[in-house]
C-alpha cells in the first residue's frame, strides 16, 4: 500500500447519526465486519467497517448503544451495500440488528460471474483490480480487545477501502457479460438462506454420523440434538462446548442407565455439568412411540442407481456448459445430488431444487431432459 489510509474512529451516538446520514446520500457503500467467534455460538461484534466513497469509518460497537441510524442504514434501499465474501458479516447483522444489508451485493460472487476466479479472496481481487498486496498480518485479531493498535485499524480500514473501487470495476466488467442478472439473484439467495431460522427439531440430521443410527437411536439423537442446540443458544456456547458431537451418537447409540457409562467416553467435566440431564433425555428418547420414530437416514452415496446417475449428470452438464462461466457456478456438485434427490423423491413443485430454480432453471430442464 502506497500511502496510509485516512478513517475516522466512531464512538459516540452523534458520531454515529452523522456517519450514516452521509452513507444514505450514496448511491453505494463498502461494509464490512471484524468479529470473534471461538467458544460461542453466537459472533461477537468487534468492528464495522463502513466507506462511502469518501470517508472511511470505523465503529466501534463495544461503545455505542443505539444503533437505530445503522440498521436504518442497512434497511435503506436506495443505498447498493457491497460485501466480500459475507456469509458470516449476515450472521453478524442478523443478530446485532436484526437486519440484513438490503439491497447487498457481494463481490466474491461478482468475481466468479465475471471469469476473475471463484471463491476469490479479497487480497487477490484487490491485487488484480488495483494492483495492490494487501497485508493481512493483523487478520487474527483479538477484535474485542481495546484500543487496537494502528496495524489493526489500517488491516480493518483497507477492507473497505479498497473494496469499493473493485466493486465499481466488477460493474463494468459485468456489463460485458450476459450474468448480471444471475448475480442479482445469488446475492438474494444468499440473503433469503441466511434468513432461515435453525429449527431445533431438525438438529439431529446435522450430525455427521446420524446415518449409522436406527430409526429408536435416531429418535434419542433427535432429543439428544435439540436439547444441545436450545443449550447452545441460551448459554452462548458452540455445539461442541456443550457436548461433543461423536459423544451425542454414542448415547443415542448405546443409551446408557448410569453416569459411569459416560465416563467410558466423555471427559469428566461434560459429565459433571452434563451427564445426570443426558441420562433423562435417554429416557425422554426412549419413550418415544415407534409410530413417531424420524425415518432412518440414508446416504445419497447409499441410493439406488445414483453414482451412475450423477456421472450421466456431470457428463450432461458439461455438453451444454455456457463457456465464459465456471462450472462449479453453474451446477456444484450439491446442488446435482439436490436435483438426484428431489427427482427420486417425487419432484415435489412447491420445493424445487436450486438448478430448477431462476437463472439456473433452462440449464436443469436440459439436465432432466438426459
Amino acid at each position: 500500500m502506497d500511502k496510509p489510509l485516512k478513517y475516522i474512529w466512531v464512538n459516540s451516538a452523534q458520531q454515529l447519526i452523522d456517519v450514516c446520514a452521509q452513507a444514505r446520500q450514496q448511491p453505494a457503500i463498502a461494509l464490512d465486519t471484524e468479529f470473534v467467534r471461538i467458544r460461542s455460538y453466537y459472533p461477537k461484534l468487534g468492528l464495522i467497517q463502513l466507506f462511502d466513497g469518501m470517508q472511511i469509518s470505523l465503529i466501534d460497537p463495544l461503545m455505542i448503544d443505539d444503533f437505530s441510524p445503522f440498521t436504518e442504514l442497512l434497511a435503506d434501499r436506495r443505498v447498493m451495500k457491497v460485501l466480500h465474501a459475507c456469509s458470516e458479516d449476515l450472521d453478524v447483522f442478523k443478530h446485532y440488528f436484526n437486519q440484513f444489508p438490503d439491497p447487498m451485493l457481494d463481490t466474491q460472487i461478482m468475481a466468479g460471474f465475471a471469469g476473475i476466479g471463484t471463491s476469490l479472496g479479497f487480497a487477490k481481487l484487490v491485487n488484480h483490480y488495483l494492483g495492490l498486496e494487501l497485508d493481512k498480518g493483523a487478520s487474527r485479531t483479538d477484535w474485542l480487545a481495546r484500543p487496537l493498535n494502528e496495524t489493526q485499524l489500517d488491516y480493518a480500514a483497507a477492507d473497505v477501502a479498497y473494496l469499493l473501487p473493485c466493486y465499481q470495476r466488477l460493474v463494468d466488467d459485468l456489463a460485458q457479460t450476459p450474468w448480471q442478472d444471475a448475480v442479482k439473484q445469488e446475492c438474494e439467495t444468499l440473503l433469503a438462506k441466511r434468513q432461515i431460522t435453525v429449527n431445533s427439531d431438525d438438529a439431529y440430521k446435522d450430525i455427521t454420523l446420524a446415518w449409522t443410527l436406527n430409526s429408536a437411536q435416531l429418535a434419542i439423537l433427535k432429543v439428544l440434538a435439540k436439547w444441545r442446540v436450545e443449550e447452545a443458544q441460551k448459554r452462548d456456547l458452540a455445539l461442541n462446548f456443550i457436548v461433543k458431537e461423536q459423544h451425542l451418537v454414542q448415547i443415542a447409540k448405546t443409551q446408557p442407565k448410569h453416569t459411569a457409562s459416560l465416563l467410558e467416553f466423555m471427559h469428566p467435566n461434560e459429565v459433571r455439568i452434563h451427564g445426570k440431564k443426558l441420562l433423562w433425555l435417554v429416557e425422554q428418547g426412549k419413550a418415544i412411540p415407534a409410530e413417531n420414530y424420524p425415518a432412518p437416514i440414508v446416504r445419497l452415496i447409499d441410493e439406488a442407481g445414483y453414482k451412475q446417475a450423477l456421472k450421466a449428470l456431470q457428463h450432461h452438464l458439461a455438453r451444454i456448459q455456457p463457456e465464459n462461466l465456471a462450472p462449479e457456478l453453474l451446477a456444484s456438485k450439491r446442488q446435482l445430488n439436490q436435483l438426484f434427490k428431489w427427482y427420486k423423491k417425487g419432484q415435489n413443485q412447491e420445493k424445487l431444487p436450486e438448478l430448477l430454480i431462476g437463472w439456473r432453471r433452462q440449464y436443469g430442464l436440459q439436465l432432466l431432459e438426459q
